[in-house]
């Protein structure tokens, strides 16, 4: 067991990327708007995307290649499919999760209330650790990271359950109003996190590979298992803590970047205790940190390779998109801070409606002549995969006639 937990690299970051917006923010609004009433939602949005992220690690691990390059031969119009999308979601999806990074830090550490002065402090100690420790530094903080996160998160949940004193009610219900609706979608779209991090985790999966080449198809089977079955789980915990500690509250979130950060964590305390701050507020950071950090790392990484393989080699520098997604996000700062909801909702939903797109190319990859015939897909695993892609295509389509 202790050799395994050393080879765990690519599924905790997975872990990582995904356990941000969409746990901290969605999971606990979803919890303090609709109580246990979405946990249907939470439950089968990760049971159907799980393939197509798996596919992330199978296809790398199978291959030696990302799933980018299984792109490239599929045809030069999947590529350009994936680099649309993504110009159109990356920088969104930076500035908000570091805008809640840096609300958070400022409550944390309290030494600077500038929110935007805070999210280019976080961004610059980012690039840090990703260009001067590159992969290996990055493998080896996200595990201490992680460790924080899930300790300080079951300690704020055990607290929560041990002084509710109000009666559970498990009732699942599906939102019939539009604002609900929306905010279903915006869950959904981010639980456990966008499916083009399936690109990312293929591409984290063939660093760990070059790293350690003996490391076998079980141990990263493993390794993603861990990572995804601790996204679930943790969404339910922040669900837990929103129902527990806000539901019935009547309190709304502000979209200012640095008055959520500040109602979150009054909430939290003016129910459990100023005892359970610490915790809830070491909870919050490291939560949205390490979202923060693996996005950084991963959206360059994405980009560069995509635009290699394009043949646009002259803008296709992992330092260089490091730099682009950082300025451009800065300016996001400047101008859409107070925003920050708007943010949310418009990656949240973008994400939810292009899942389908990112499903179908992904099987369609490991389904194809590609793929290894050690590695071809079961009966078993083509019809979960066509299931899933049925299900989010049916409700993305669903989304967009009613909105």
């Amino acid at each position: 067991m202790i050799d395994q937990i050393k080879k765990l690299g690519p599924g905790l970051l997975f872990a990582g990327a995904a356990i941000g917006v969409s746990h901290l923010v969605q999971s606990t609004k979803a919890g303090a708007e609709f109580g246990f009433g979405l946990i249907w939602a939470l439950i089968l949005c990760n049971f159907f995307k799980y393939p197509f992220f798996l596919f992330g690690t199978k296809y790398a691990f199978s291959t030696g290649e990302t799933l980018l390059h299984g792109y490239k031969k599929i045809g030069d119009y999947v590529l350009y499919i994936y680099l649309l999308l993504s110009i159109v979601t990356i920088f969104t999806i930076q500035a908000a999760v570091t805008i809640v990074t840096a609300g958070l830090a400022v409550e944390l550490f309290g030494f600077n209330n500038n929110i935007a002065i805070m999210a280019s402090i976080i961004l610059i100690l980012c690039i840090i650790i990703l260009t001067v420790g590159k992969y290996k530094l990055l493998d080896n903080f996200i595990k201490i990271v992680i460790l924080i996160l899930a300790l300080s998160t079951l300690f704020a949940v055990g607290y929560a359950t041990n002084n509710n004193v109000v009666e559970l009610n498990f009732n699942q219900i599906f939102p019939d109003e539009v604002s609900g609706i929306i905010f279903l979608a915006a869950f959904m779209g981010w639980m456990p996190a966008p499916l083009d991090v399936s690109i990312w985790q293929s591409i984290w999966t063939k660093e760990k590979l070059n790293l350690n080449n003996k490391i076998k198809y079980k141990s990263a089977l493993f390794d993603f298992n861990v990572g995804y079955i601790s996204t679930v789980f943790l969404g339910l915990c922040f669900v837990a803590l929103g129902a527990f500690v806000m539901f019935g509250s009547g309190q709304t979130f502000s979209n200012n970047g640095s008055e959520f950060a500040n109602q979150l964590i009054k909430l939290y305390t003016a129910n459990l205790g100023e005892n359970v701050k610490i915790f809830i507020s070491v909870a919050a950071f490291t939560t949205m940190l390490s979202t923060t950090i693996t996005c950084l790392d991963a959206s360059p990484r994405a980009m560069s390779q995509t635009l290699q393989l394009l043949n646009h080699k002259k803008i296709s520098g992992y330092n260089t998109w490091i730099l682009i997604i950082s300025i451009v996000t800065m300016i996001i700062f400047v101008f859409f801070e107070s925003e920050m909801g708007t943010l949310i909702k418009i990656a949240t939903i973008l994400s939810f409606i292009t899942a389908p797109i990112y499903a179908i190319m992904n099987y369609s990859l490991v389904n194809s002549g590609y793929m290894p015939k050690k590695f071809k897909l079961s009966r078993t695993m083509k019809f979960y995969s066509i299931s899933g892609i049925i299900f989010l295509t049916i409700f993305s389509i669903w989304y967009i006639t009613l909105i």
